[in-house]
């Protein structure tokens, strides 16, 4: 088999939940999957990347980063440092509150989160296609998730297989010699310098949507991050950032903490 052009990270920021309290506990509103994709040739990067942050941040070699367990200014860092390298990302955005019938997300074990992947993959095949060169490579795309420990990846690659086998299937726009289910794979987040920024770029996304308990959310590392995030002629929104079951536009009608990431992505 023809070696793939690209290799897409894969990781998550929230979860599935559905319990949703006044005070701001219980589930996360938003359940938020990023992907950073690297030209396979140029896949280093993502090394030198996260050594690089290890640096500016006074951290030894071979550490590994959790955006969520860094302070506030290192966070901006790591994220600057984003917006600077050699990548592309695309962010998949599930405000969970907005969904009509969350019970057709509880009858299966993650559902939701494989729905989201087909959210996130479609976006990625169109990447791979919009910038794929004739002779490196296939023009497709080896995905490889952060492994979740309750999660089955052999389920996944099912999910994929039937949405790939049975085209009439509910409008998907996957382009499939992109994304071949064979090359979904699961890796330990501490083996792979590309799943760490997959975690920093969707950690970054969630705290710029996901308010705090005093109803606050820190867009500015999502913003660091916008300059590698994909555009499909010059439009972020719908490609490299993906909202659902609602657009921005409406969403922000009834979150009004959204306005400045909204501005922002202007």
């Amino acid at each position: 088999m023809t070696a793939s052009s690209f290799r897409a990270y894969v990781d998550e920021s929230g979860d599935e939940g559905f319990v949703f309290k006044e005070n701001g506990a219980g589930s996360s509103r938003w359940l938020i999957l990023s992907a950073v994709v690297t030209r396979r040739e140029h896949d280093a990067v993502v090394v030198q990347l996260v050594d690089q942050v290890r640096h500016l941040l006074g951290r030894p070699p071979r550490q590994q980063l959790h955006f969520v367990k860094l302070a506030h200014a290192q966070r901006r860092a790591y994220a600057r440092e984003i917006g600077k390298a050699r990548i592309r990302t695309v962010s998949v955005l599930i405000h969970k509150p907005s969904i009509r019938d969350p019970e057709t997300f509880q009858a299966q074990k993650h559902q939701l989160y494989r729905y989201a992947c087909r959210l996130l993959l479609e976006r990625v095949s169109w990447l791979c296609r919009d910038h794929r060169i004739k002779d490196r490579g296939d023009g497709g795309a080896e995905i490889i998730f952060s492994n979740r420990g309750q999660m089955s990846y052999d389920d996944l690659r099912s999910y994929l297989t039937r949405l790939r086998d049975r085209p009439g299937i509910g409008g998907v726009n996957i382009d499939w010699n992109a994304i071949k289910p064979e090359r979904v794979r699961a890796v330990q987040h501490a083996q792979m310098a590309g799943l760490q920024v997959a975690d920093a770029v969707a950690s970054s996304a969630f705290a710029a949507l996901n308010a705090n308990q005093f109803g606050d959310v820190e867009p500015a590392y999502l913003l660091e991050t916008r300059p590698v995030c994909y555009r499909y002629e010059g439009k972020i929104l719908g490609y490299g950032l993906k909202f659902w079951p609602m657009d921005l536009a409406a969403l922000q009608k009834e979150n009004p903490q959204l306005v400045s990431v909204a501005e922002g992505l202007k």
